[in-house]
């Protein structure tokens, strides 16, 4: 029989339910009061995209920000961005230095669209009662390199622990060698090391890692106790991007473990919680990432399980007060990442042009309804550039 004989069910009742938006400038922002009651009361509300490095996926999030902060009170943004480096990204934004010095901050970074809503929120924070922090959550420089989370602990180090700062000077020596821009080239560096140098960076960051947990109250006793909770979180952020070297390797050999590759989605789901249990009572967050990063249910690859997404993580943990908002398309065009180890970020991008959405896929189902841009919630929400 022909497919329109068995009309789709999810098809039907997206052309009696999607709400259209629109448009993708930021102002003004009355079509997405639908968003209010879609989220409900969800302490944190994740916006994705299907795609990084595309400019519409880039607005729409930066509009449904400005309207879960102006009319639904949020006042965190986490981003996919590392949880170390954002530390010095929420100074800016709630003020500190000039208004150039974000290029600085952001310059050795891969460009994921965090520039435009850190510029915004310092706007914002200039005259609002309640300012808007921001929360980076990813393991450093997206798994391309320990530094950026080992050199503050080797300054904390130096204050609390002058005994233990040559081991952490031991493992930014060696994690130099291999150091890059994002994963894409860290970890190709990383397996051309020798085998005994990568069993020795392991054991360097556990021998911290667990030094710092059996010591809590001595360090604690010499400074306080939120510089060493985000001492920790930076140890642990080394590990799970040292654990993710190991386990991409064995991707691309072919003999890694199943789902191994979830260690950067757990750091970062707990980095989430781990902002979330240190911010005001009622705060909520707007969680900015990849749409992988934020699904609720496992990633699979021709019916293979190969990642357990932060998404789930936040689910199994805070049930309904986290809510996933995915963005996609239909048409047009998307960034397609090309490997490349010689290129600045270990990668190259070509503007690709989007084939025919998959039959069954919440894409057709868009396209089969007629619908252009527009938002729509059945258990999994999806916002549809068009």
């Amino acid at each position: 029989m022909p497919a329109s004989s068995h009309p789709n069910p999810f098809t039907a009742w997206l052309r009696r339910q999607a709400v259209p938006l629109t448009h993708l400038a930021e102002a003004p922002l009355d079509d997405l009061e639908p968003v209010r009651d879609i989220i409900g009361d969800a302490r944190v509300v994740a916006i994705g995209e299907n795609s990084h490095f595309v400019n519409e996926f880039s607005l729409m999030r930066r509009r449904i920000l400005r309207f879960l902060v102006e009319h639904c009170g949020f006042t965190v943004l986490a981003f996919e961005y590392g949880f170390s480096e954002g530390f010095p990204l929420d100074a800016w934004a709630q003020g500190e230095g000039a208004d150039d010095d974000l290029s600085a901050h952001l310059a050795e970074a891969i460009p994921v669209g965090v520039d435009e809503p850190l510029r915004w929120m310092r706007r914002h924070n200039a005259t609002a009662g309640v300012p808007v922090r921001f929360a980076g959550i990813d393991i450093p420089a997206a798994g391309g390199s320990l530094l950026p989370a080992l050199a503050p602990v080797a300054d904390y180090l130096r204050e609390i622990d002058p005994e233990t700062l040559p081991a952490v000077q031991a493992a930014m020596r060696m994690a130099e060698s291999f150091a890059g821009a994002s994963a894409a080239s860290a970890a190709p560096a990383w397996t051309r090391l020798a085998t005994a140098e990568q069993d020795a960076l392991s054991a360097v960051l556990m021998r911290l890692l667990i030094r710092f947990r059996a010591v809590e109250a001595l360090y604690v006793s010499r400074g306080d106790q939120h510089s060493y909770d985000i001492a920790l979180r930076r140890i642990e952020a080394a590990c799970h991007a040292d654990y993710g070297f190991r386990a991409m390797a064995g991707l691309y050999a072919g003999n890694g473990l199943t789902a191994d590759t979830s260690a950067r989605d757990v750091y970062m789901a707990g980095s989430v919680l781990w902002h979330l249990e240190r911010l005001e009572p009622g705060a909520r967050i707007v969680l900015a990432a990849h749409n992988a990063h934020l699904q609720k249910v496992p990633i699979s690859f021709n019916g293979h399980l190969t990642g357990l997404p932060m998404g789930q993580h936040l689910q199994r943990v805070l049930g309904d007060e986290y809510f996933a908002l995915g963005l996609t398309s239909t048409t047009g065009h998307t960034a397609d990442m090309r490997p490349d180890e010689n290129a600045r970020f270990g990668f190259t991008i070509d503007n690709t042009a989007l084939e025919a959405p998959e039959p069954g896929s919440v894409e057709a189902a868009f396209v089969d309804a007629g619908l252009g841009l527009s938002i729509a919630d059945q258990g999994v929400t999806r916002c549809v550039c068009h």
